[in-house]
């Protein structure tokens, strides 16, 4: 199946950016349900004179329209203060969106990985380049393979969601349950793109080994392990993870086209996303809250904070082109001259730091300004008219909140 660009999550299967293996052994306690966390108090604001929040909202408005969305939900906080929460839009016909509606939330969990990795290492309970032999010996090239490679996407291992095997499956069975096992295959960590560490691809395959990894360095399970160590010190009330497409209510539900007809795709099986155990829903506020947690390097050291933001990552400022299987050739580079680059589990452009989740429906934000303490949370749903070739509208509805809040220095998002 050639590279396409449909309105979904799948419109990234060919772009650059997106426990067990072949290799590891299953367990049956990823059968078993994730936390679920107290209900959110998560409200939209009170209406207010106040003209940052006026102007956040017609940002919103504005694009909503422009980009023919279906719903939005936003949440805009400075030094942990509401500036502005609201949703705009239906969820479904005749019941109207929410900001305490829940939604899935994609690469946010491989952000929460990659914090775990770095408060491990703050707590020198491992090295960063540590081999994943240690943990995962059976991985080919384990020994060559380290903990730092798996978290800045430097492995070399090939992206399963760049094959168009996987795609075609994707599509036509779309509420398939995906093991790591079936995953890690597509992948085939035995044949690499180039030699670890010497350059970046991001790769989904780096991040279900990831989660294998935590799970056997620390020996819990890793939704439990998010449970202890992000969403209990981030305050996240809503997040959680039940290990299949069940979303706990109340739930934004989602719609897309990326099959040919517009339908419903709020329960589509997420486990093909990352490791079994981070795949996560949340709502806006406890997007807003990661954003500004992150952002602002809460749980994590001083160096701790900056090798996420900056992990050295390595192919970013030379051009090294490679060509990988499939239908999808793939050139990795950032020039020099941009100020952009992949951190562990983060984007930073121009001081911004930010992610930037989709998942065939669903597509969200969520961006930190450390210099002003801004943090911007966005998720969208699409209707029949939004344009295919708009691959993550939340970027365009927090680019037009920064604009309004910050005009001198504004979200922009560079090759990301």
């Amino acid at each position: 199946m050639p590279c396409r660009k449909p309105r979904s999550r799948t419109a990234l299967l060919c772009t650059a950016l997106l426990l067990s293996t072949p290799f590891l052994a299953a367990t049956d306690a990823h059968a078993a349900s994730g936390p679920h966390r107290g209900r959110s108090e998560c409200v939209t604001s009170p209406s207010s004179s106040d003209s940052r929040a006026r102007a956040v909202r017609d940002a919103v408005t504005r694009v909503r329209t422009q980009l023919k969305l279906r719903a939005v939900q936003v949440r805009v906080t400075q030094n942990g203060r509401d500036v502005w929460t609201g949703a705009l839009g239906p969820s479904m016909t005749g019941v109207p969106a929410r900001p305490d509606m829940r939604f899935r939330a994609g690469s946010i969990g491989i952000a929460f990985m990659n914090v775990v990795l770095l408060q491990l290492a703050d707590e020198h309970r491992i090295s960063l380049d540590d081999p994943i032999s240690r943990w995962l010996p059976e991985v080919p090239h384990a020994d060559q393979i380290t903990l730092r490679m798996l978290g800045d996407s430097t492995s070399g291992i090939k992206d399963y969601v760049k094959q168009s095997s996987f795609v075609t499956e994707l599509l036509a069975h779309p509420f398939k349950h995906w093991t790591p096992q079936e995953l890690l295959a597509i992948a085939d960590p035995a044949v690499q793109l180039y030699p670890p560490g010497k350059n970046f691809s991001y790769s989904h395959a780096n991040y279900v080994l990831l989660g294998a990894a935590l799970e056997r360095i620390t020996h819990t399970r890793l939704d439990q392990l998010l449970e202890q160590r992000i969403s209990r010190p981030y305050g996240l009330r809503a997040t959680s993870n039940g290990y299949t497409p069940d979303i706990p209510a109340p739930v934004l539900h989602a719609f897309t086209s990326a099959r040919g007809n517009y339908e419903e795709s709020t329960f589509w099986n997420p486990s093909w996303t990352t490791a079994p155990g981070a795949v996560i829903t949340m709502d806006i506020c406890d997007l807003a809250g990661s954003a500004a947690a992150i952002g602002s390097g809460k749980t994590l050291s001083r160096q701790g904070h900056q090798t996420l933001l900056n992990s050295g990552t390595v192919g970013l400022g030379t051009p090294q082109p490679y060509t990988q299987g499939g239908d999808c050739p793939v050139t990795i580079c950032i020039p020099q001259t941009q100020a952009a680059h992949y951190g562990m589990g983060v984007i930073v452009v121009n001081g911004w730091i930010f992610q930037n989740p989709s998942f065939t429906g669903y597509a969200a934000l969520m961006a930190y300004l450390p210099s002003e303490h801004l943090a911007i949370a966005v998720s969208t749903t699409e209707s029949p008219e939004t344009s295919p070739d708009i691959l993550n509208p939340g970027k365009d509805v927090a680019q037009a909140i920064s604009q309004a809040l910050v005009p001198s220095h504004p979200l922009t998002f560079g090759p990301f």
